[in-house]
């Protein structure tokens, strides 16, 4: 392999590549063969952690087009377009989305797709697919299966591995099972149920190292903090709706104000209001910031077409004056958001 640089060893010349911000590696590996290989190396990435020019992304999917992800970079407010997620169900929806070990991973769901003649579920209510998304290589790739195929379920990392808890498998049955997965590994294994189940969708967030996951419509929150341990389970009476953390602090948007919520205390932080016309939306935080994505606008009552949104709104916290703002739209994502997470490339 002929010199990336010429002058310099290649390990200082790794290190200087490692510096150009990640939205400009496709035109990085138009350089050379050398500098293609260079770009689409593990070591790349290494180099890139050692220089402390690792960027955090907010990824994103949603309704229209199918199966399709985003990456939007705060720092140059610009949105990325990955490869179409390659798996066989259409419409995948009910999913669960984390990133870990560099990697970006979709999990599980179903098809979302209605016949249109009899308003029937057409395909899968739920999966055991497991994809993950590679920087590096950017390629999608399969991985080990889940134990138990399921949607609308908790997902979160939890020390570098995957839990995923509960939600439905298919005929809609909901399940209290509970999975760990190593991605160093590429395996799954079973742990500890979750005590109580509900004929609802449930999610999860990781507070203060723990996971917690939530169903909607109930009170109670069950805790993970050691996987041999098990859950135990709290009654918080936390709020219910979109939920979001910053800097290791639970925001929840509720009645179109969010507040700062606490084990069993909360404080109004802002106002949402004028997103009150706004439906499947996602709720992020990212840095100090918190992300208002995507969504629709309407039926209403006098009006009953649909706006698919690509609409991008941000606060950021802690300022004098909590004014939201405008970002770049996403740029092919429009509609409901499916998935909403962070990945640190």
């Amino acid at each position: 392999m002929s010199v990336l640089i010429e002058g310099l060893p290649d390990a200082v010349a790794l290190r200087c590549l490692a510096r150009v911000p990640f939205y400009l590696h496709p035109k990085l590996e138009l350089v050379s063969r050398s500098w293609q290989a260079a770009i689409r190396s593990g070591e790349l990435f290494k180099a890139r952690q050692e220089v402390n020019s690792s960027e955090e992304f907010l990824c994103i999917c949603a309704f229209d087009p199918d199966n399709l992800w985003q990456l939007y970079d705060p720092m140059r407010d610009l949105w990325i377009t990955l490869p179409v997620l390659p798996s066989n169900i259409r419409h995948l929806a009910h999913f669960g989305v984390v990133s870990t070990a560099g990697k970006l991973f979709v999990l599980g769901g179903g098809s979302d797709a209605v016949d249109p003649l009899t308003g029937d579920q057409d395909g899968s209510f739920a999966s055991d697919e497991v994809w993950s998304y590679d920087p590096v290589t950017r390629e999608w790739s399969l991985c080990a299966s889940m134990i138990v195929p399921r949607a609308m379920f908790a997902c979160c990392v939890f020390d570098g591995k995957i839990v995923v808890a509960g939600g439905f498998t298919n005929c809609r049955k909901s399940i209290c099972k509970a999975e760990i997965y190593d991605p160093e590994k590429n395996v799954w294994d079973p742990i500890p149920d979750l005590h109580h189940t509900h004929n609802s969708a449930c999610s999860g967030v990781v507070i203060g190292g723990k996971v917690h996951v939530l169903h909607k419509g109930l009170s109670t929150v069950q805790v993970l903090e050691n996987v041999k341990q098990g859950w135990n389970v709290h009654e918080y009476g936390w709020l219910q709706g979109p939920m979001a953390v910053v800097r290791g602090k639970l925001y929840v948007l509720s009645h179109w104000l969010i507040y700062r919520q606490e084990r069993e205390k909360r404080k109004m932080v802002v106002s949402a209001s004028e997103f009150r016309r706004r439906i499947g939306f996602a709720m992020i935080g990212l840095g100090d910031d918190i992300y208002i994505v995507g969504g629709v606008i309407g039926p209403e009552r006098w009006n009953w077409d649909i706006k698919l949104l690509s609409d991008v709104d941000a606060l950021t916290l802690g300022n004098e004056r909590q004014v939201w703002r405008q970002v770049a739209p996403m740029t092919r994502c429009r509609g409901t958001v499916l998935g909403c997470t962070l990945m640190r490339i």
